[in-house]
Order: structure tokens, then C-alpha cells, then sequence
């Protein structure tokens, strides 16, 4: 018996058995009950504490970027008084 292939994505083929499958998958994921899903208080929470970690993030990054900054410029002059040691 020759199953029925439909056109897939690439090299792939898909088989409606398959499709079937996962249409069933999907439907069954978006169809969790609300309990499954975060309540309105917790996205919010879950939204600030996202945002105080981007803000400590981008604190530190800067911080990082001056240190770094700073290093650049001590080995500049240790290097540019050096060479006026040397005459």
C-alpha cells in the first residue's frame, strides 16, 4: 500500500497522517487549561524583574566598557613615558 505524500518544506514530504498528528499536537497545546497558563500579575512581575535585569545589565556593561576604556589609556601613557624616559 502507497501512502499519499503531500509537497513538504525542502527535501522533506510530508504525510497527512503525519499533519494529522500535529494538527492534534497544536490544538492540544493552545487548548491547555487556564491554570497551565501565567496569570496577569505574574507576567507583570515576571516583566519587571526582566526589565531591573536589562537595567543592571546595561549598568555593568557600562561599567565594563569605562574599565576597559581606562586600561587602553594607562598602557597608552606608560608606553608614551616610557619612550620619553628613553631619550
Amino acid at each position: 500500500m502507497r501512502q499519499r505524500v503531500t509537497p513538504g518544506v525542502g527535501n522533506r514530504a510530508c504525510i497527512p497522517r503525519d499533519l494529522e498528528a500535529w494538527q492534534d499536537q497544536a490544538i492540544a497545546a493552545l487548548a491547555t487549561p487556564a491554570e497551565a497558563r501565567a496569570r496577569p500579575e505574574e507576567t507583570r512581575k515576571d516583566r519587571r524583574r526582566i526589565q531591573e535585569l536589562e537595567r543592571e545589565m546595561r549598568r555593568k556593561d557600562k561599567a565594563l566598557a569605562e574599565t576597559a576604556a581606562l586600561l587602553v589609556l594607562s598602557k597608552k601613557l606608560s608606553a608614551i613615558f616610557r619612550e620619553g624616559a628613553d631619550e
